[in-house]
């Protein structure tokens, strides 16, 4: 996890948004411990009770469950249930700006495409 934090957001949010990336990017995987509240709050130099927080965020959106005297871990399911989720926000949120963008510029989304598979394969057009 990235020590740096921002001061326009809670710690506590932001430490959540750093587990759900993590999980997102299949760094903790189902059934995975998260680094114990103990053990963050010494690394990061936060409070224990604030990093409780951002984990409790996690158990109320069911992505984590507490085992007592164990710790937290991540749930089944946990990353397909985020990747639904964001999906679903960049459908509605962000897309819509890509696309008007797009259009703005006269591109063609599968120009786009096509100049990225040839990016990514190492084509040069030019």
């Amino acid at each position: 996890m990235d020590p740096k934090w921002n001061e326009d957001q809670p710690i506590y949010r932001q430490l959540r948004d750093r587990v759900v990336a993590m999980i997102l990017e299949g760094i903790l995987g189902d059934g995975d411990a998260l680094p114990s509240v103990r053990n963050v709050a010494a690394e990061y130099r936060l409070n224990p009770l604030t990093v409780l927080k951002g984990y409790q965020e996690l158990v109320d959106e069911g992505l984590v469950e507490k085992k007592r005297g164990r710790g937290m871990f991540v749930n089944e399911g946990a990353r397909k249930e985020l990747l639904k989720a964001e999906r679903g926000r960049f459908l509605d949120k962000e897309w819509p700006k890509v696309l008007a963008t797009i259009e703005r510029l006269g591109l063609e989304v599968g120009d786009l495409v096509q100049q990225q598979i040839e990016k990514d394969s190492g084509v040069d057009n030019d």
